[in-house]
């Protein structure tokens, strides 16, 4: 078992007949959901023994290892990295928890927990890391890594390291997005050469990010989506690369897309170079549309940018939770909504209850920068005007009672519980 730690306080203690690392010992709320906790010999990563939790055949089992840390800054950045590795766990997600419960000079809790929800495979293990900054009034921390509510689970903990370091500061990105909706256009390239010129006009700052409305190619024209659908690449991402190119930034516009005989709502994403990165069919369709015959889709991709990650959504997609859900699973930090009309209530849900930033351009829906508190931090109110916000993806938005939310949801979500209707 390797750990880096800046300092332990506890003797090893004896668990289930052997003697824990320096520092470590057992916690449980109470002995009846107290786990089983051992020294692994046999599974680790080379590191002569592992951190092991055995749910011990106890439904109501919740606990596990925990170690204290002394000699905590309060303001000051730190950053806790574990590997995992679990055996039949239900949902990870929730079910294998690390975190930093931080404590002030009297031993009680300081600020809200942190949890650990940074995640990527390593292997057969995962690593899971976070940095955070330790609240006013911390002077220690505890380090818990914890298994809950799985009787025939396990869950192996390794290569726990903890440590200072720098504050990262910013990572400033600027956003604009255009309320435009054009009218008596004679063709689809007419309508896309006035999103075009708005931009031009308008967008009078180095953007990194443009989001423009859902339908650009038949708004205004009078056309049927079959009549304005195109291949990908085609003429429309063509020249809204061409603008990517020209403005240095990403564009995210919504067109129609013609595969075969399917046509698709779809949303694209064109780089700073111009080139097409991405595209979202829209999963969720009014009936409106499948009546005029667009066939929906059947995925939640993110796509990493050089300022961030970001998912898109299309208009009736903010009527339902999970869109927004798995882009967040996914790792989104910003999501583009190119919306023709729809409810901002529930765009401001998808914001709060994701903890991510949510752009919309819209026709008969407000357009708008949003952040991860659901308020709106740049609209644009008028026909031909833009909402042009710098937003900071490094900012944590917490709540005063709860704490860190983002984390937080991604950690307790019950993905585990089915939410099929019964009838």
């Amino acid at each position: 078992m390797r750990c880096r730690m800046l300092a332990g306080v506890f003797a090893g203690a004896m668990l289930w007949g052997q003697q824990a690392p320096e520092g470590w010992a057992l916690w449980s709320a109470r002995p009846e959901t107290a786990p089983r906790v051992f020294v692994d010999q046999v599974v680790d990563r080379g590191s002569g023994g592992s951190l092991a939790i055995s749910g011990n055949s106890n439904p109501a089992e919740h606990g596990g290892w925990q170690k204290k840390v002394d000699g905590i800054g309060a303001g000051k950045w730190y950053r806790v990295r574990a590997y995992s590795r679990a055996s039949g766990i239900a949902a990870e997600n929730w079910q294998v928890v690390a975190r930093l419960d931080w404590r002030n000079a009297q031993g009680k809790r300081a600020g809200q927990p942190e949890y650990v929800w940074r995640q990527r495979s390593a292997g057969e293990w995962k690593e899971n890391w976070v940095e955070a900054p330790a609240p006013a009034g911390a002077t220690s921390v505890l380090i818990q890594l914890f298994l809950s509510n799985a009787p025939q689970g396990m869950v192996w903990w390794d290569d726990v390291t903890f440590e200072e370091m720098p504050d990262p500061g910013p990572r400033k990105v600027t956003i604009a997005s255009i309320n435009l909706k054009p009218s008596r256009t004679s063709s689809a390239a007419e309508s896309v050469s006035k999103f075009i010129e708005a931009v031009e006009k308008l967008v009078q700052v180095k953007a990194d990010l443009i989001v423009l409305p859902e339908g650009i190619t038949v708004v205004g024209t009078g056309k049927t989506y079959a009549d304005v659908a195109e291949a990908l690449p085609g003429p429309t991402t063509e020249r809204l690369g061409a603008l990517a190119k020209a403005r240095g930034a990403y564009v995210v516009a919504g067109v129609y897309e013609r595969e075969g005989q399917v046509i698709y709502n779809t949303a694209v994403l064109l780089d700073r170079l111009g080139r097409l990165a991405g595209k979202y069919r829209k999963v969720y369709l009014p009936r409106e549309e499948v009546e005029a015959g667009i066939t929906p889709g059947a995925e939640y991709p993110v796509f990493r940018t050089d300022f961030g990650s970001l998912g898109m959504m299309i208009c009736y997609d903010v009527f339902f939770a999970d869109p927004a859900r798995a882009l967040v699973l996914g790792g989104a930090e910003v999501i583009a909504l190119p919306i023709w009309g729809g409810d901002e209530t529930l765009a401001k849900a998808r914001a709060i209850e994701g903890g991510v930033f949510l752009v919309a351009s819209g026709y008969d829906h407000p357009t708008y920068v949003m952040d991860p508190d659901g308020e709106r931090i740049a609209v644009a109110k008028d026909r031909g005007t833009a909402a042009i916000a710098t937003i900071d993806l490094n900012r944590r938005y917490a709540d005063p009672w709860l704490g860190e939310m983002h984390g937080r949801r991604l950690k307790e979500m019950r993905l585990d519980v089915s939410a099929e209707a019964r009838r």
